[in-house]
């Protein structure tokens, strides 16, 4: 017999066999939060309760749930051509969905690898990285720089480049050969900035400093989310971004931009790398990319690391890597209309136009009770609150516990609070959120 999603027991006993992902099992299984459908901003339950997504899923459905041209185009790929490998074959969608993409991307970025996900993306960002110093003879460069508070999936070799201590302290040892660069969360100097803080560009210096310890010609990348999105959104500095692909230019070490959360439009263009102004040498993607419909990512690099794989014989495979699911067609079909669905519906430009209104109600809580800083860019925000002394993390928790009661989701990362809503979100809305939040600020002792 098949069980819908409606009709599914939930008992403790039927839910037993799920061990879900970064989530304490027992306590959830003890009091389980299950949704039955979404649409829009909405998550909907069996109860009838409709929920208001303030996090866009988890950074990724920027069109707004159940976008009737996405899941049309789901269904029609799938009774057509349900599946076929991209190796040594492929499908028509994949070259189409990678020449929309490309084009969307910096100058001289015109080459797209496709994977499954954001932490296969950096995984395969990192290995394209050292093979490029291979293949162009430089073999010594294997060392990885990542940054203090990023977050690049949970593959080994995201595990090793990122640098938040609780994701990666249970599944060492790591990948050797890898340094990091501080983060640029400086509240005495930055605190309350509204889009990019003006203090914090002289700290890319520190990839000066990596050079002298480990010698530049040892460094193959560095990678850093252009906004630091699961460490707390952290935008950039100004300036800071441009002193990277500087040092990088300088020593030949490739720059790569983890764009997971800030592709498709989430600060107001299709990539932060477009918006900021500074081009990387390759940029990862997913979530947003299909609108969090299917599962894909991808790997974006610039022609000179390509072409760097284009020497040698034509029929040696130049790249020993790929995955079952590359360029999956249903993947490919989301992501076709996801892109229509951002075009047609100006998604890009809305959020840009409608970040001053999130940008005010979001600074509006400065003041409220325990909230040491805020930060926005695009249609990202934090809310930090102080811990309480000897209890870290319960503030920010009881914010989220209030949120959900008035049926919102929002994402409590320790005491800062994370927003990320879909694009779609309209002004109405935003002062509904921010309005919740301050009524839980204001209870909190």
């Amino acid at each position: 017999m098949t069980t819908t999603l409606d009709e599914a027991p939930l008992s403790r006993e039927a839910m037993e066999a799920f061990w879900l992902p970064f989530t304490a099992n027992r306590q959830f299984k003890a009091n389980p939060r299950i949704f039955t459908g979404a649409r829009g901003m909405y998550y909907s339950t069996a109860e009838g309760r409709q929920v208001m997504d303030a996090m866009a899923g988890l950074w990724c459905v920027n069109a707004g749930h159940a976008a009737p041209r996405i899941a049309d185009a789901i269904k029609r790929q799938a009774g057509a051509l349900d599946y076929v490998s991209s190796f040594g074959m492929s499908h028509p969608l994949a070259f189409t969905l990678a020449t929309r993409i490309t084009a969307m991307a910096p100058q001289g970025i015109d080459h797209i690898f496709f994977v499954n996900s954001g932490s296969e993306a950096v995984d395969t960002a990192l290995k394209i990285a050292r093979a490029y110093h291979q293949a162009r003879g430089d073999g010594r460069r294997t060392r990885l720089i990542g940054r203090a508070k990023g977050y690049h999936g949970m593959g080994f070799g995201g595990l090793s480049v990122a640098g938040i201590a609780r994701h990666r302290r249970d599944f060492g040892p790591l990948l050797g050969d890898v340094d990091h660069l501080p983060h640029t969360h400086h509240p005495e100097h930055n605190a309350f900035s509204r889009g990019r803080p003006a203090w914090g560009a002289h700290l890319a210096d520190e990839l000066e400093a990596l050079c002298q310890i480990h010698d530049a010609s040892t460094i193959a990348a560095v990678i850093v989310e252009p906004v630091t999105g699961s460490g707390g959104v952290l935008p950039p500095p100004v300036g800071y971004l441009e002193r990277l692909r500087e040092i990088c230019d300088r020593h030949g070490i490739l720059l790569i931009f983890d764009e997971v959360i800030t592709g498709f439009g989430r600060i107001g263009a299709p990539f932060a790398a477009n918006a900021f102004g500074v081009t990387p040498d390759i940029i990862t993607c997913a979530k947003g990319m299909t609108n969090g419909a299917v599962p894909m990512g991808g790997v974006l690099v610039h022609r000179r690391v390509h072409d760097a794989f284009m020497e040698g014989a034509p029929e040696a495979v130049e790249l020993m890597h790929g995955y079952t699911y590359s360029a999956h067609p249903l993947a490919c079909a989301a992501g076709l209309a996801a892109l229509d669905t951002y075009q047609e519906e100006g998604l890009f430009a809305r959020c840009a136009d409608i970040s001053p209104v999130w940008e005010a109600a979001a600074h509006a809580l400065q003041g409220k009770p325990h909230v040491v800083d805020i930060r926005n860019i695009g249609l990202l925000a934090a809310i930090e609150l102080a811990p309480r002394p000897g209890a870290a993390g319960e503030r920010g928790a009881a914010v989220l516990r209030h949120c959900i009661d008035k049926d919102i989701l929002i994402r409590a990362a320790g005491d800062t609070l994370v927003l990320s809503p879909p694009l779609i979100i309209s002004d109405a809305e935003i002062e509904r959120l921010f309005g919740t939040i301050a009524e839980a600020l204001s209870g909190l002792n």
